[in-house]
C-alpha cells in the first residue's frame, strides 16, 4: 500500500466530512464534492465545486447509502441536487470506487459503464465498529424520551446480531433489566449466558405488556399490530433496523404509541468515530486490492 493517495469523497453526511478530514490528516490529497456544509478543514483538503479533476483520483468514496432516490446522489450536506449517472460518467475502471449499502440499481448504473463499486458497509469490521455508536445513540434516545431512568427499566431487544448484542450489553451495563428476543436458539443461549433474559421471537404476542422500552434491530416485520397492542401506552419503541425496519409505524401511531425510526445513528451521534471506522475499513480494502 503506497503512502499517499488522491482521494475524492463525494456526497454523504457528517461521517464523510470527518472521513475526508481524517484522510487529509494522514497526509493524503483529498477533495470533497457535494459536501458543502460538512465544515471539514485540514491541510491537503480541498472542497471542489466541480468534478473536473475527479478522473485523477486513485480512490473515489461514495456515501452510505449512495443513492437518495430518483437517481440522485445521497448528499444531504449539499444545497444542490446531484444526479448520480453524470458523476459515474466521469470515472474509469482503473479507479478504486467504494460506497456503502450499494443498491442493485446503482451497481447496474456502474456496471453499464464498466465500473465496479466496492461495498465498505458489507465489511464485518465496519459493521462491528458501527454497532457501538448505534447502541450509544439508542441509549441517548431512550434517555431523551423516557420518563424513567434506564437503571431498573425493563428493556426488550429484538434481534441478537452485532447491533442487538452490543445494545443489550450497553443497556444491561446501565442497570436495565434486559431481555433478548431472537429466532435462533444459539443466540438465546448466548443471551442467557450473558445474564440476559431470553424470549423466542415467534412467541412474543401476549408477553410484551411489562416492558418500558423495546429496541428493534431486525430489518423485517417483527412488531406488527398484534404485538404493538400488547405494549403499555408509555412504552417507548426504537427501531434501529435499516429500511424497511421491523416496526409497523403506522399501527404504532394509530395506537398512540411513541415509536422512533432511528436510522444512521453513527453519523448523527458520533460522526468522528464513524468516519474513523470507514477510514480504517477503506485502508484494509485498499491493501487487499494491492494498492
Amino acid at each position: 500500500m503506497k503512502h499517499e493517495y488522491n482521494f475524492w469523497v463525494v456526497g454523504g453526511d457528517k461521517r464523510q466530512g470527518e472521513l475526508a478530514r481524517l484522510l487529509a490528516q494522514d497526509g493524503h490529497t483529498v477533495h470533497t464534492y457535494a459536501l458543502e456544509r460538512a465544515d471539514a478543514e485540514a491541510p491537503g483538503l480541498t472542497a471542489a465545486d466541480s468534478l473536473l479533476r475527479v478522473d485523477k483520483a486513485d480512490c473515489v468514496i461514495f456515501p452510505l447509502t449512495i443513492c437518495a432516490g430518483e437517481g440522485l446522489l445521497n448528499a444531504p450536506l449539499s444545497p444542490s441536487r446531484h444526479p448520480l449517472a453524470p458523476i459515474l460518467e466521469r470515472l474509469s475502471p482503473e479507479q478504486f470506487l467504494c460506497g456503502g449499502r450499494i443498491a442493485p440499481e446503482v451497481q447496474a448504473l456502474a456496471g453499464a459503464r464498466g465500473l465496479t463499486i466496492h461495498d465498505y458497509f458489507a465489511r464485518e469490521e465496519l459493521a462491528v465498529a458501527n454497532a457501538v455508536p448505534t447502541a450509544e445513540g439508542a441509549i441517548q434516545l431512550a434517555m431523551e424520551h423516557m420518563p424513567i431512568t434506564i437503571h431498573g427499566a425493563r428493556v426488550l431487544v429484538t434481534g441478537f446480531g452485532r447491533v442487538g448484542r452490543i445494545t443489550a450489553q450497553r443497556f444491561a451495563a446501565l442497570g436495565a433489566r434486559v431481555s433478548v428476543a431472537a429466532r435462533r436458539y444459539e443466540q438465546l443461549a448466548w443471551a442467557q449466558a450473558m445474564g440476559l433474559g431470553a424470549e423466542h421471537l415467534e412467541q412474543l404476542a401476549g408477553w410484551l405488556c411489562g416492558y418500558d422500552l423495546v429496541v428493534n434491530t431486525i430489518p423485517f416485520p417483527v412488531l406488527g399490530r398484534p404485538e404493538l397492542e400488547d405494549l403499555r401506552q408509555d412504552c417507548l419503541i426504537l427501531d434501529l433496523a435499516s429500511m424497511p425496519g421491523g416496526v409497523d409505524l403506522a399501527a404504532a401511531e394509530e395506537l398512540g404509541l411513541t415509536a422512533l425510526q432511528a436510522l444512521a445513528l453513527p453519523g448523527k451521534v458520533a460522526p468522528v468515530t464513524a468516519g474513523a471506522a470507514i477510514k480504517s475499513t477503506l485502508y484494509n480494502m485498499l491493501r487487499e486490492a494491492g494498492y
